[in-house]
């Protein structure tokens, strides 16, 4: 099954659309990570984490600023059956700042032995003081097991446990959390020997440093080990608009995987 860490919010939109006024679900975009930069797709390798990042829309709002909303979630598989399913979860939450918007996300975990194919996740969403609701769906697809960087977010502390956006200000530092996957193993050592490098980019798509930054994966804690965790520091030492491209490289299958995502840091006062 695919196990479901946490639900914050819908994964989709309807295909019918709701009254003006009425509770809807706007700005729905796939990120990495809870806070993250978007996604450009829907298609996942085993290991991978799978975030949607939306609004919630004319939710109603009581005189102390409290929203007051359920949640249920269920995913199936192409043939339609059912392999996670969580019943209708309530949730309070506060909008100090005013308005009838709430940001709101939900993600899935796939499994590093999850089967490939095709998945849909519907997911009911229900203000609990008009009672009015909004179904939505998301289909996404798990791909065959292979080589490549996962379960990508950037957060504030290095174990990753407090999510941080890629936008900062000078003077912060963020985390960048993956898991590598799919690497092979030296038939007579069983070891690995893949690398990971990251390089900056800046707004002219040229390199702030003149070699990346490289991690060497030569050893793994269990032989069976299919996935090697990393937590890779970010200091924000000035601003400008970056990008982050991370590249893996398996020596042993003599296979590549890159991901890249941009990066904000803005001047450390508020003008």
């Amino acid at each position: 099954m695919i196990p479901t860490l946490a639900l914050a919010a819908a994964l989709g939109l309807a295909p019918s659309q709701p009254a003006a006024g009425a509770l809807s679900l706007k700005n729905v975009r796939v990120t990495y990570g809870e806070l993250g930069a978007p996604r450009a797709d829907d298609k996942l390798l085993p290991g991978d984490l799978y975030f949607i990042a939306f609004d919630i829309e004319s939710i109603k709002v009581d005189d102390t600023g409290k929203v007051s909303y359920s949640m249920a979630m269920d995913v199936t598989d192409k043939t339609g059956k059912s392999i996670f399913k969580q019943d209708p979860a309530n949730r309070d939450e506060l909008v100090p700042l005013g308005g009838s918007k709430l940001p709101a996300r939900a993600f899935i975990a796939i499994g590093l032995d999850q089967e490939p194919g095709t998945y849909t996740c519907k997911v009911t969403v229900t203000d609990r003081v008009s009672k009015a609701s909004q179904t939505l769906t998301k289909t996404f697809e798990v791909l065959p097991k292979g080589f490549g960087l996962v379960g990508l977010f950037t957060s504030v502390d290095d174990m990753g446990s407090l999510p941080a956006p890629p936008v900062g200000v000078t003077g912060q530092n963020i985390w960048i959390q993956f898991l590598l996957v799919g690497f092979g193993r030296d038939k007579a050592s069983k070891k690995p020997n893949a690398t990971v490098e990251m390089r900056i980019l800046d707004e002219a798509r040229k390199p702030t440093l003149p070699n990346p930054e490289v991690y060497v994966v030569n050893n793994t804690n269990d032989e069976k080990d299919t996935a090697v965790p990393f937590r890779v520091p970010l200091p924000f030492n000035r601003e400008g608009n970056f990008t982050v491209e991370l590249k893996a490289t398996d020596k042993t299958s003599n296979k590549t995987a890159t991901v890249t995502f941009p990066v904000r840091v803005l001047p450390s006062a508020v003008r």
